[in-house]
């Protein structure tokens, strides 16, 4: 375990960031005083996942890629203060 001041560790974060990555615990203290422990968190995110996991299970709809009706347009574009029509309506 290792004991540094609030400025050392904003001055060499990055170094101590790796060394807890590692497994080392670092007590930041305020004027010698310990007030936080800056440690790993286990287990997550150590795995990398593959690139395409997921590839060809979604699927999209045609309607997707249709234009948006014009009152959604205006709302986006602040053009407009109407309401949507009923659902279903378009």
């Amino acid at each position: 375990m290792t004991k540094v001041n609030v400025h050392e560790a904003k001055t060499h974060f990055s170094r101590y960031l790796r060394r807890a990555m590692k497994g080392e615990t670092i007590v930041l203290c305020l004027r010698n005083v310990p007030v936080a422990e800056l440690r790993p968190i286990g287990g997550g995110g150590q795995e990398r996942r593959p690139v395409g996991l997921d590839r060809g299970k979604l699927q999209v709809s045609e309607a997707f890629f249709d234009p948006l009706p014009d009152w959604l347009l205006e709302a986006f574009e602040g053009r407009s203060g109407d309401e949507p029509p009923p659902h279903g309506d378009e």
